[in-house]
């Protein structure tokens, strides 16, 4: 892959961070170091970048997809209310693909998992918007 430094600043805007931004996320902060980068070459990199591995997407159904840099395998909670996507650490779970494999009349060669809940922020709103109608 040739070396583009539009490309270098998407990898150092991602790089190490937690919160799984979306393509426009990416998009707005290069954008002050690059004015006149547009949204397509963002997304081109972006798609180059996951192409060879060096990002996973998370396409979730609920919002815009979301680019991480932590590339080995693990799990992710989506927020119901906000959307933010966060990191789940939790002890791998490939044994359900033996329990789907039993399930299933082909050969089971992996799985996607999602968790759906409602992350703190959300929750302390809540809370705090039920305490103001009291």
């Amino acid at each position: 892959m040739k070396f583009s430094r539009q490309r270098e600043c998407i990898r150092e805007f991602l790089a190490g961070r937690q919160d799984h931004p979306t393509a426009e996320t990416v998009y707005a902060n290069v954008k002050k170091e690059f004015p006149n980068i547009s949204l397509g070459t963002v997304y081109r990199n972006l798609s180059l970048l996951t192409e060879v591995g060096e990002l996973q997407k998370i396409s979730t159904g609920i919002g815009p997809d979301r680019f991480d840099w932590n590339t080995a395998p693990h799990y992710h909670v989506l927020c119901t209310r906000c959307g933010c996507v966060m990191d789940l650490k939790l002890e791998n779970i490939d044994h359900i693909n033996i329990l789907a494999g039993n399930e299933f009349e082909g050969r089971i060669d992996g799985h996607i998992a999602y968790f759906l809940g409602t992350c703190k922020d959300c929750l302390q709103k809540e809370g705090e918007d039920a305490s103001l109608k009291r």
